[in-house]
C-alpha cells in the first residue's frame, strides 16, 4: 500500500493544523477484493459462479478469462448499471483465434438478490461484494434465507467496510452515501458466523487493504468471509426436482467460442494450419535462395524454421524432426500433415491426422491423396 507523503493542512483559528494523510492503496481497493476473488476461483476451479450485485460487471470482467469456469451470472437491481458495459464481457476477435477448450455463457440479469430465481441453483461459488451494507434492515434479515438457504451454493464470498478502518480517513462516517450501515470486525463475524451455523457453512475472515504503518489494531479496510458449505453438495436430480422460480429478467446473454463447437474448432484448426504452412515455406524458399546464391551449400532442413512462431521444448522439436519433412515439386510447396500434427498447437485442436484431412478439406488444398497441405512455393507477398 501506498501513502500519499504530502500532509494535508487545514486552517482553524489562524492557524495550519494538519489534517490526516490520504491513503492510497495499490493496487486500487476495489482491485484487492476482486484479486482475492481472482485467486479463489484459481485455486478451486468453480465451474458455475454468479456475482449478486455485480454493478457494472469489472468482476465479471475479471473472471470471464478464467478457463475453468462455463457459466458466469451476474445480478443487479439497477438495470441501467447493469448494461452500460456489457460489450466488455462480449468476446474478442482473440477469442475467435484462440478459443476456449470449455464453453462459457454469460448472462446478466436484472432483478433484487432478495428474489428466487431457480436459474440459480447449484452454483460452485457466489460472491456478494460491498454489498450488504447497502440493505435496509428488513432486506438484512431476508438475505441469509435467499442466499443461504434457498441459493445455497458450495461456496459464498461477502465482502463489506471494516468501520474501525474508517477514522483513518479525513472526515468519513460511511463511506457511501447509500451505505445503510458498516459493521467492525466483531459485528460482522458475529453476524457471519450466526448465518454460517444456521444454514450448515463454515466461514473464515480475512481481508483486503491493509493499515497503514503506525495505525494500530484496525484491520483490513474491507473485511471479508469465505463461506463453504458442509457437507455434500446439492445433486443435479435434487436441483431439478425443486419448483422453478423466474424473478429475474434476462438483460444480456452472450456464449463464447470454444473448442467444443464443431465450426469453432475448425476455424481455430484451419488458421493455425495456414499459419504453420506459410512459416515452413518461408523458411523453405529462403533456404532455396541461399542454395541458388552459393552452389557449395547444400540445402538444409528447414521443417523447424519460423519467423514468428513459438519457442520449442526439446520433446516438441524432437517430435516435429521425426515427422515427415515438407517438399517442393515444381512451383508447389507441401507439407505433409503428419509434419503439422506434430505442432503442439496443431495437436490441440484435433485429435488425429484423420480427423485434422476432414476438418479443413473443403478450405485447405490438399495433394491428390490426401497427405499434405499443398500451396505456391512463391508469394507476392513474401
Amino acid at each position: 500500500m501506498e501513502q500519499n507523503n504530502k500532509e494535508c493542512k487545514n486552517v482553524v483559528g489562524g492557524f495550519q493544523a494538519p489534517i490526516k494523510q490520504t491513503i492510497q492503496f495499490s493496487p486500487p481497493l476495489y482491485r484487492q477484493r476482486y484479486n482475492f476473488v481472482k485467486d479463489l476461483v484459481d485455486q478451486y476451479k468453480p465451474r458455475k459462479v454468479a456475482d449478486l450485485g455485480c454493478g457494472i460487471g469489472l468482476l465479471m470482467q475479471t473472471l470471464k478469462c478464467h478457463s475453468c469456469i462455463e457459466l458466469l451470472v451476474g445480478v443487479d437491481i439497477d438495470k441501467n448499471k447493469i448494461g452500460s458495459q456489457r460489450c466488455q464481457l462480449s468476446p474478442y476477435f482473440g477469442d475467435y483465434l484462440s478459443p476456449r477448450e470449455l464453453n462459457l455463457s454469460i448472462i446478466l440479469y436484472h432483478g433484487s438478490v432478495l428474489q428466487r430465481d431457480s436459474r440459480l441453483l447449484g452454483f460452485d461459488l457466489i460472491t456478494c461484494i460491498e454489498l450488504v451494507e447497502h440493505l435496509d434492515p428488513k432486506d438484512l434479515a431476508d438475505f441469509p434465507k435467499a442466499v443461504f438457504g434457498y441459493l445455497s451454493p458450495a461456496m459464498i464470498v461477502i465482502s463489506t467496510p471494516n468501520a474501525e478502518f474508517n477514522p483513518l480517513f479525513p472526515a468519513v462516517t460511511l463511506r457511501d452515501s447509500d451505505h445503510k450501515f458498516e459493521w467492525n470486525r466483531k459485528q460482522f463475524q458475529t453476524w457471519a458466523s450466526d448465518v454460517a451455523n444456521l444454514y450448515n457453512y463454515s466461514v473464515e475472515f480475512t481481508g483486503v487493504g491493509e493499515p497503514p504503518a503506525g495505525a494500530g489494531n484496525v484491520g483490513y479496510c474491507t473485511q471479508i468471509g469465505v463461506f463453504r458449505k458442509i457437507g455434500a453438495k446439492a445433486t443435479e436430480s435434487c436441483i431439478a426436482g425443486q419448483h422453478e422460480e423466474y424473478a429475474y429478467k434476462i438483460v444480456y446473454t452472450i456464449s463464447y467460442p470454444s473448442l467444443q463447437q464443431k465450426e469453432v474448432r475448425k476455424y481455430a484448426l484451419v488458421n493455425e494450419v495456414s499459419r504453420q504452412v506459410q512459416n515452413l515455406r518461408r523458411g523453405y524458399a529462403v533456404s532455396l535462395k541461399i542454395l541458388q546464391e552459393d552452389e557449395n551449400e547444400r540445402l538444409k532442413d528447414s521443417g523447424l524454421i519460423t519467423f514468428s512462431g513459438p519457442v520449442f521444448t526439446e520433446l516438441e522439436k524432437i517430435n516435429i524432426e521425426k515427422s515427415p519433412k515438407p517438399f517442393s515439386f515444381g512451383n508447389k510447396f507441401y507439407v505433409p500433415l503428419e509434419r503439422l500434427f506434430a505442432y503442439p498447437k496443431v495437436n490441440r485442436l484435433c485429435d488425429n491426422v484423420d480427423m485434422m484431412r476432414a476438418l479443413i478439406a473443403d478450405t485447405m488444398k490438399l495433394n491428390h491423396d490426401g497427405s499434405a497441405v499443398k500451396v505456391d512455393l512463391q508469394d507476392n507477398n513474401d
